[in-house]
C-alpha cells in the first residue's frame, strides 16, 4: 500500500475515535452513498450512520452532475442526520458541511475556501462537494473530498484539485475523515441556537465576496456583485435592480 492511504483497517481504527454518535459502515461499492444510505434511513438506521464507499460508481452532485470518485484516492461518504429542530431549518446542514470540511482540511496546513452554498475550495478551485437531500423525517449529508488524486477527467481538470495536489503529499484518508467528523460533530449542533457562529465562520471563507458572478435561479440567470453572505445564509448579490438576497442558486461563476 502507497504511504499516505488508507485500509478498512485503518478506517476501523478512525472510527473507534469518531464522536459521539458517529459510527461506520463501508462498502467496497454503490452507485450512491447518498442512495444508500437513504435506503437505510428508512429502514430504521439511528442518526450518526456514515456510510463510506471505496468505490462510488453513479456519485452525483448538485443537479445530479456527476462526481468524480475514483476508487482508494477520495473520500465519498455519506452521513445520516436525523434533526430534533424544525425542518426548515435543516438546509443549513448544508453550510455546517461546508464548514466542517473547510476546517478539517485546514488542520492538514491547507487554506479553505467555502464557494457558497455546496463546494469547498482551495485556491480557486474544488476540493469537495456537499450534496444534502431530505427524508419525511432524516437528513442525508453527502460529502465527496478529493484527497489524494492527481488526475483528472479533462471536463473538470481546470477546476479541481486535491489535498495531494496542493501540497505533493499523500494522506490518510482515515485521518481527513475523523477530521470532518469532529468538525461536522459541532457545527450540526449550530444550525438553530447558535446559528450566527455558524454563519461567521461561512462568512470568514466566502471565496465569492467581492466578485462579479453569474448564476442562474428557479427565475433566470443573473449577473452581479457579491457583498457577501447574510445573517441568515442567503447571498447579497448587488444587479443593477438592487441587492438580491438568494436562497438558492445553480452554476454560480465568477466573471
Amino acid at each position: 500500500m502507497m504511504p499516505g492511504l488508507s485500509s478498512r483497517e485503518d478506517f476501523n481504527a478512525a472510527a473507534n475515535e469518531f464522536p459521539e454518535p458517529f459510527r461506520l459502515l463501508i462498502r467496497e461499492s454503490v452507485g450512491s452513498t447518498n442512495d444508500e444510505i437513504r435506503l437505510l434511513a428508512q429502514a430504521g438506521a439511528a442518526d450518526g450512520l456514515v456510510l463510506l464507499a471505496e468505490q462510488q460508481t453513479a456519485g452525483r452532485g448538485r443537479r445530479g452532475a456527476a462526481w468524480f470518485s475514483p476508487a482508494g484516492e477520495s473520500l465519498a461518504f455519506s452521513i445520516l442526520v436525523r434533526p430534533t429542530v424544525p425542518k426548515a431549518l435543516w438546509p443549513r446542514l448544508a453550510l455546517a458541511a461546508g464548514v466542517a470540511v473547510a476546517e478539517a482540511i485546514e488542520t492538514f496546513g491547507l487554506q479553505a475556501g467555502i464557494k457558497w452554498p455546496n463546494d469547498v475550495w482551495i485556491r480557486q478551485r474544488k476540493a469537495a462537494g456537499i450534496l444534502v437531500e431530505a427524508g419525511p423525517d432524516f437528513v442525508v449529508v453527502g460529502i465527496g473530498l478529493n484527497v489524494n488524486t492527481t488526475r483528472f477527467p479533462p471536463e473538470v481538470a481546470e477546476i479541481a484539485t486535491s489535498l495531494k495536489n496542493e501540497t505533493s503529499q499523500s494522506f490518510s484518508r482515515a485521518a481527513v475523515l475523523g477530521a470532518i467528523l469532529s468538525k461536522f460533530a459541532r457545527r450540526r449542533q449550530e444550525i438553530d441556537e447558535d446559528f450566527g457562529s455558524l454563519i461567521a465562520a461561512v462568512q470568514q471563507r466566502c471565496v465569492l465576496t467581492g466578485y462579479r458572478v453569474k448564476l442562474s435561479t428557479s427565475t433566470g440567470g443573473q449577473v452581479g456583485l457579491v457583498e457577501g453572505i447574510s445573517s441568515t445564509g442567503e447571498l447579497l448579490l448587488r444587479t443593477d435592480a438592487g441587492l438580491e438576497r438568494l436562497i438558492q442558486a445553480d452554476e454560480i461563476r465568477i466573471i
